[in-house]
């Protein structure tokens, strides 16, 4: 008890500190703004180039469609463990540093993942990917701190839609390389270009002077714990994380399996298309941080959780349609766009000297839902079908959905 008592009086010293400071922080000009989107996008493609090339790796590998799925688990196992562990760095040492540190070693990491003999090389590599991929978040909680409060939400959002962009154009990029040269180009080609981007990055981040002093490593992730405990908005978006990116997660890791398969036999380029065709909704809700800065969070929020629900009954019709299919797809990555966006501004809102931290423990459960949605998703899609799959993914957005229900309903009484 005395414990969680010190780390609590810490941490109120920590914010009242920021608070005082605020006014001296420095505006975050917009070119600025778009080479952090531009960096998020590239970084955060890493771990998700491998999805719609799970059926050429398990062939290469011998591994079965259940299981190869354990490839995007284990890179969001190792993106989990770098939000508990690294992202909060970002609140005690230079941002600077440590986004060009993960950069260069993801580089490095990218390289294992390509050159891998063995499928216990490719789990270790991609384990590492997702480890150093964080780089992200400390981008995401760099962009909350440099913007000025009133225009935060849609700098965030700005950089939101940058990984977003990543995350989609991920599919298609990696399926046109693996087209033209293997599955192993992709990774081939992404340790190159990481390499470019870290120098690039280290000529225009400025530097950065941690608010919390002489606070040790130990202390600040302690604090994530209490941020938990404090704060009930942080842990019903953090919930909200875990089921739409595991609804997201559900998507988008199962689709290669039917859409590789007959009747359609698309190639990786094909299917990767459908990522260009998400990501025109994706970006549709970047507008969703604007809303939030206007205090249009909670209808924001479940407005999009319906629409999420909803967009599981066109996905449910491949392999009928595949017109229906991309709309559902559209209409997705729109739903789960915004509301991750919502959840953002509202987390950034106050405690500004723990950001880094903040936006840690909140994707903790991005990663986890992402995972689950993974794993669940391959092994339904070998026993079930597309049904099997559909079913899982309408489930976890409908739990969404009743529990932002639930949660207006706790605060209204």
């Amino acid at each position: 008890m005395g414990t969680t008592t010190t780390v609590n009086e810490r941490f109120q010293n920590q914010a009242d500190d920021a608070q005082s400071q605020l006014q001296l922080a420095p505006c975050l000009p917009k070119w600025l703004v778009l080479i952090f989107a531009v960096t998020c996008g590239i970084s955060v493609a890493n771990i998700y180039y491998a999805q719609p090339l799970l059926d050429t790796m398990a062939a290469d590998f011998s591994i079965s469609l259940p299981a190869i799925g354990f490839v995007i688990t284990l890179t969001q196992i190792g993106y989990a463990t770098g939000l508990l562990f690294i992202v909060p760095l970002g609140d005690l040492v230079d941002r600077r540093k440590l986004i060009i540190a993960q950069i260069l070693l993801s580089a490095a990491a990218l390289a294992v993942v390509a050159i891998a003999p063995s499928a216990a090389i490719l789990f270790a590599g991609m384990l590492a990917v997702g480890l150093l991929a964080v780089v992200v978040q400390v981008l995401v909680a760099f962009t909350a701190t440099l913007a000025p409060p009133q225009e935060r939400g849609r700098a965030v959002g700005l950089v939101t839609s940058g990984v977003v962009i990543g995350i989609l154009s991920a599919r298609f990029v990696s399926g046109m390389l693996a087209d033209l040269g293997g599955w192993r180009a992709v990774y081939v080609t992404s340790a190159l270009l990481m390499i470019v981007l870290g120098a690039l990055i280290s000529r225009v981040l400025p530097r950065h002077v941690p608010m919390v002093g002489t606070e040790s490593y130990g202390t600040i992730l302690k604090s994530v714990l209490v941020l938990f405990i404090r704060e009930r908005h942080l842990r019903e978006r953090a919930v909200l994380a875990f089921l739409i990116f595991a609804s997201f997660s559900t998507l988008w890791t199962a689709m290669v399996l039917p859409l590789r398969a007959a009747p359609f036999g698309l190639s990786h380029t094909e299917i990767g298309l459908f990522g260009l065709a998400g990501l025109a909704g994706a970006l549709a809700a970047s507008s969703a941080g604007r809303l939030a800065d206007c205090g249009l969070a909670h209808w924001t929020t479940g407005l999009s959780l319906a629409l999420l629900t909803l967009s599981w009954l066109p996905i449910g019709f491949l392999p009928q349609s595949l017109f229906a299919f991309t709309t559902g797809v559209i209409l997705l990555d729109f739903a789960v766009q915004a509301v991750h966006v919502t959840n953002q501004s509202l987390i950034f809102a106050g405690h500004p000297e723990a950001r880094s931290r903040l936006v840690g423990g909140y994707m903790v459960f991005y990663s986890a839902g992402s995972a689950l949605g993974a794993i669940f998703s391959t092994t339904l899609y070998a026993n079930f079908g597309w049904t099997g799959v559909s079913i899982l993914g309408a489930t976890f957005s409908l739990a969404a959905l009743l529990f932002w229900l639930f949660t207006r309903v706790g605060i209204s009484s």
